[in-house]
């Protein structure tokens, strides 16, 4: 019965010759459920076995926080120490970067992927460990405070596999091999540190070509720490038991690993060694996704009633959601049920609308993204940059939710009483003047040039639009926000004016995990 259900879940996996994906259920501390789903070698019609090995990804940044904690225990790492106590190549930022703020993504450093695509690099390109060491090191601001804010960052897991490597005397792959995949039995299990390595049972990422056709995906990645640890299914079940049984790391370090910080404003994070260790429907659990290349994983502990899941894919797929799916089958009866939807308990306020015209205006919510908030009537509108429009309802005489986004807008005045920003999501986006420079696109012709990233990049114009080109990338378009705000393909360009109004450069922003990478005009 629980097989064929698991079977439906997995059921997108089985129709033809494609890839799919490994599954592994723990009930009471010893595996109950344990299958593979299409293939793991398309060319040689290789099935998928709970034994196929895969890159896990982001998963792997659990191992590094283990071995994080136990050399903390052997008195060789403390949480408190700068990052530069290791790694004196990192730029002296003012305010030390500390093994505990890296832990947690709570240092402000930027984020490899989006900073090497900026960089002019290409997917499928090959990423070695020390090219991610050396953008790290070039590294002269950050996207904030340490400590002031938690942002995702896979470089703050890299630091920390080097600085194992530079404490231990041994390669974060040696360490790892004999510190904790021996002594688990995870036989399969190790970082990769050579592109050219031959391993047995190999799961290789497959993408859906333009023709639907499978494709092989490209990955040149070694970035021991945050990623490319290649483990199988059995093996990662042996892990996960490991946060119960404590054979490898002990209490202190597995306890340790598992604890929540808390930012400079006193606000938690839910974030702690490489693991999310959070609540679901009444269970604490500890869990973390990945993926990359093709790869999708997904692992998930519930240390009450020892039990979790494994789930590898060899192609995108959502894997949040086909783990939660095995865990409401097989953890049904230990979880609370899901909360009702309930109808509003009340009508919704009336506003005026003459408060409304008052919030009627330009916001910026970020680089080049904008929205505009609008009155129709006896309704407010919003718009986004690059969206659609929707309705807003009003909660309150400030506050308004927008259910397309489930997220609420509250109206915010200044000093003098004047509608001057809104909070969305928690942040603060300021109201925006709407007198707009004509636009010129000759004033932004030019090489531009990031000592941070070893690039130059030449902005011209063409049929008379704005275009960025690089030698590697080639060039593509820039659409213009508003004002100097632009976007292009991945990330975000806003140039910079001197006080005489002449273009002296541009800050790039690749998300919110790359903020305010200055280019310099020539």
């Amino acid at each position: 019965m629980l097989e064929r259900r698991v079977d439906s879940v997995f059921a997108q996996f089985t129709r033809g010759v494609g890839p799919g994906a490994a599954v592994v259920v723990i009930r009471d501390g010893q595996v109950a459920f344990r299958k593979g789903y299409g293939y793991a070698d398309l060319e040689h019609l290789v099935p998928i076995t709970p034994t196929s090995v895969f890159d896990v990804a982001s998963v792997s940044k659990q191992f590094t926080g283990l071995a994080v904690s136990m050399l903390i225990d052997q008195g060789k790492i403390a949480l408190t120490d700068d990052i530069r106590k290791y790694i004196p190549e990192m730029h002296d930022f003012g305010t030390p970067i500390t093994i505990d703020h890296l832990l947690h993504h709570t240092s402000g450093l930027r984020d490899w992927p989006g900073m090497l695509q900026i960089a002019g690099w290409n997917n499928g390109d090959v990423i070695a460990f020390d090219h991610i060491l050396r953008f790290a090191y070039a590294q002269k601001t950050l996207n904030f405070a340490p400590g002031a804010e938690h942002t995702y960052s896979n470089t703050n897991y890299n630091l920390l596999a080097e600085t194992v490597a530079r404490v231990s005397g041994k390669s974060f792959r040696v360490w790892t091999d004999e510190n904790i995949f021996r002594p688990l039995g995870m036989d399969a299990s190790h970082f990769r540190d050579n592109l050219g390595e031959v391993f047995p049972n190999r799961a290789w990422s497959y993408l859906r070509a333009p023709d639907s056709t499978w494709r092989l995906a490209a990955n040149g990645l070694l970035a021991q720490g945050s990623s490319s640890l290649f483990a199988s299914a059995d093996d990662l079940a042996k892990w996960l038991m490991n946060f119960s049984t404590r054979t490898v790391g002990g209490n202190s370090a597995i306890d340790r690993m598992l604890q929540h910080t808390k930012l400079n404003n006193g606000s938690e994070v839910k974030y702690a060694f490489g693991v999310l260790v959070d609540d679901w429907r009444g269970l604490r659990m500890l869990t973390h996704n990945g993926g990359w290349a093709g790869y999708s994983t997904f692992t998930v502990w519930f240390p009450e009633i020892r039990g979790g899941v494994v789930m590898l894919a060899n192609t995108p797929a959502s894997p949040d959601a086909l783990g939660i799916a095995l865990s409401e089958i097989f953890f049904a009866k230990h979880v609370k049920p899901n909360a009702p939807v309930t109808a509003a308990g009340s009508a919704a306020p009336n506003v005026a609308a003459s408060l409304m015209d008052e919030y009627a205006g330009l916001y910026k919510l970020g680089p080049a993204w904008y929205v505009r908030i609008r009155r129709e009537g006896n309704t407010l509108q919003t718009q986004a940059t690059q969206e659609q429009e929707f309705p807003m309802v009003p909660m309150s005489q400030t506050e308004f939710t927008v259910p397309a986004y489930n997220a609420s807008v509250t109206f915010v005045r200044d000093s003098v009483g004047k509608v001057s920003s809104i909070m969305y999501r928690g942040r603060k986006s300021p109201r925006v003047t709407e007198t707009e420079r004509p636009l010129q696109l000759a004033d932004y012709e030019g090489d531009y040039t990031s000592d941070e990233l070893s690039i130059t990049y030449t902005v011209f114009v063409r049929d008379g639009t704005l275009m960025l080109r690089n030698f590697r990338r080639g060039s593509f378009l820039l659409t213009r926000a508003f004002g100097d705000d632009f976007r292009s393909q991945a990330w975000t360009v806003t140039f910079d004016r001197d006080a005489s109004g002449r273009v002296i450069g541009f800050l790039a922003n690749a998300g919110e995990r790359n903020r305010n990478v200055r280019f310099t005009r020539k």
